[in-house]
């Protein structure tokens, strides 16, 4: 049983120090790696204080790493105590740790993957009873190309509540991932279309339009968007732009450049603006931009759009909204294809929609990534990487660019971060050939939305230790 002295709290709150106290016992190894911790309720009343203020405590430690829970399991101890330790016998020891495996990165930023414990697991799982309860027959019939009509019509009012997009449930098509889609949209479009890709830009999305059998050809970007004299000159039909937010400089193309953008579309019957939106709920400040396809007098966009952000990356539920003249069409070329998501998903996801809880799910997300973003910028502006490097596009979307001022060897950088178990790639990485970066190859894409809060000062020290290596 956990034992705290809490006479020695000396002015700290009782939540404050019960906190600290289970956090410098499981860094000093008094409670083990996946060693089970006292239930709430069973703490409290050993250490004579309040649930609360157990609850309270808990939630701290599980935020920053220390703890995880597993429901109607209980909470266990997590591996970052060794972790955290050898980062700081690094710094009194100036030794390197063992170069970390792939996927073991002390802070990855360039997964996407989902914060731990903030995934609702209870709404759910009880989403998913009440559906199994009232819709147990209609989960077993096959569902056509387009999905469920419960899920689009949610998706229909989250659009217009949230992006202000007047579209009809006709119109929206339920994928497994925006993968799928893409897919789906090279042989509704044809091969024989040549597609268009910022540079830099999603590599992926140019990866499946040539694994289609499309030709694929990037285009210049500037700091207003897609180079649209440069997209007329490809001789494109499509092209594939995240106008919001781009990835990865985090660019938000401007107002000229999407009516000139639109303007190109709309001189060919053939050409067509896939809208990627896959980022929009995390804009830290002001309202979201009004989307491509909001503005769209001529039926060019296709909007396309994800919960992998939202809810999880294995959460493999996208959508795109078509414009109402191509519906048809599509029933008619692709009509004979089944949703390849299940109905108990998407009808558990629509509910989940329509009670409210996935609003609420994306306020309380938005909360946690605006905190872990200004702990990250913080942390950087108050270390010695401050004096080597600017941080660029941080108030929309959860990634921005860390540049580096002449002189320093990015990639030497990059490599050292990495044997210090940082991994993070370089806006170069993303220019098609990476040549083509030329001095923009100095900044570094740090997407933290997968990063421990938790580990952010250690993260920072140990970033900043590599560059005063650099230095000397």
């Amino acid at each position: 049983m956990i034992t705290i002295d809490f006479a020695k709290r000396q002015g700290m709150t009782l939540t404050d120090f019960l906190y600290s106290s289970i956090k410098t016992q499981i860094l000093d190894g008094l409670l083990k790696e996946n060693e089970k911790l006292p239930s709430k309720r069973t703490l409290a009343l050993h250490l004579g204080v309040s649930v609360i203020t157990v609850q309270n405590a808990y939630s701290q430690l599980i935020d920053e790493g220390f703890i995880f829970s597993v429901e109607k399991k209980g909470f266990f101890v997590s591996d970052i105590a060794d972790r955290l330790k050898n980062g700081r016998a690094l710094h009194k020891t100036g030794a390197r740790p063992a170069k970390p495996k792939p996927d073991n990165f002390f802070a990855d930023f360039t997964s996407n993957a989902a914060v731990p414990g903030k995934f609702p697991f209870t709404l759910w799982s009880r989403t998913m009873r009440q559906i199994l309860a009232s819709e147990n027959e209609r989960l077993l019939k096959r569902t056509d190309v387009f999905g469920t009509i419960e899920l689009r019509r949610a998706i229909c009012r989250h659009l217009k509540e949230f992006r202000n997009m007047n579209i009809d449930e006709s119109q929206v098509i339920i994928g497994a991932g925006t993968e799928s889609l893409y897919s789906m949209l090279v042989l509704f479009l044809g091969r024989d279309k040549i597609f268009a890709v910022e540079n830099p830009g999603y590599h992926k999305a140019a990866e499946i339009f040539r694994l289609n059998g499309t030709k694929c050809v990037p285009v210049k970007i500037d700091s207003s968007g897609i180079i649209v004299d440069d997209l007329q000159k490809a001789g494109a039909s499509v092209v594939h732009v995240s106008p919001s937010h781009h990835f990865p400089t985090g660019i938000i193309m401007n107002f000229k450049r999407r009516t000139e953008l639109l303007q190109w579309a709309s001189l060919e019957e053939s050409r067509y603006i896939i809208e990627d939106d896959y980022d929009s709920e995390f804009r830290f400040t002001g309202r979201p931009l009004p989307t491509l396809q909001s503005i769209d007098q001529n039926d060019r966009v296709i909007y396309i759009n994800t919960f992998s952000k939202t809810l999880s990356p294995s959460f493999r539920i996208s959508y795109m909204v078509l414009p109402p003249k191509l519906v048809q069409q599509f029933a008619g070329k692709l009509g004979f294809y089944s949703c390849q998501v299940s109905s108990f998903e998407q009808f558990t996801l629509a509910k989940f929609i329509e009670d409210g809880s996935y609003e609420k799910h994306i306020n309380r997300m938005k909360n946690y990534y605006r905190s872990l973003r200004n702990n990250l910028i913080t942390a950087l502006e108050n270390s010695e990487l401050a004096k080597i490097c600017s941080i660029h596009e941080e108030n929309s979307g959860l990634h921005f660019l860390l540049s580096l001022k002449s002189g320093f060897d990015a990639h030497k950088i990059q490599q050292k971060w990495k044997d210090l178990s940082i991994n993070i790639q370089l806006l170069s990485d993303y220019y098609e050939p990476p040549e083509e970066a030329g001095a923009q190859g100095e900044s570094f894409v740090v997407n933290y939305s997968g990063i421990n809060r938790g580990r952010v000062s250690e993260i920072v020290q140990r970033m900043s230790s590599a560059i005063q290596a650099e230095k000397m």
